[in-house]
């Protein structure tokens, strides 16, 4: 049986060009920078330090309240035990390790996964890369961290924008 029809276009060309499709897609309300702030209780003297790091998380924007994937959690845990650089390969092993020795699901482990979360951790300036290892900025201590990098420098330059915005609804 044929089709009544056969005329269909041996080559079919969209008005735009794909470069200029991709440059349509792009959202102008792509935030430049971005930082979540949530307040929980103090921190507990009961409280591991597993605990503590995920609040710490949750805290940040880095993990959202009830996600059960919180391999980000042990993630940062391996890197603020360390003291040296990681490669996201042995960090993946340490991570499976410590989650198998806690009897936690192995959820989120994928080394690509692994990789993201890596990411975001330097979005913040709490991790840094150095030819493909990853340790914790500098090797300072995490209260520095926040005080020099998000306090002094990411927080404000968003307050200010934000304020910009404000203003410019007078």
């Amino acid at each position: 049986m044929g089709f009544v029809n056969s005329k269909i276009p041996k080559i079919f060309k969209p008005k735009d060009s794909w470069d200029d499709m991709q440059k349509k897609t792009v959202s102008k309300d792509s935030p430049l920078a971005e930082l979540t702030l949530r307040k929980y209780e103090k921190p507990s003297s009961e409280a591991t330090k597993r605990e503590i790091i995920k609040k710490l998380c949750l805290s940040i924007g880095l993990l959202q309240p009830g996600d059960s994937r919180d391999v980000i959690v042990d993630i940062f845990h391996v890197l603020i035990e360390s003291n040296s650089p990681v490669d996201s390969e042995i960090l993946q092993q340490k991570v499976i390790d410590y989650r198998k020795q806690s009897n936690m699901p192995l959820l989120g482990i994928a080394q690509s996964n692994i990789r993201r979360q890596l990411r975001r951790l330097r979005e913040l300036f709490l991790v840094e890369k150095i030819a493909n290892t990853y340790r914790i900025s500098e090797n300072e201590n995490i209260h520095t961290l926040f005080e020099e990098r998000i306090k002094k420098y990411y927080l404000p330059s968003i307050l200010a924008r934000v304020e910009e915005y404000f203003k410019a609804l007078k």
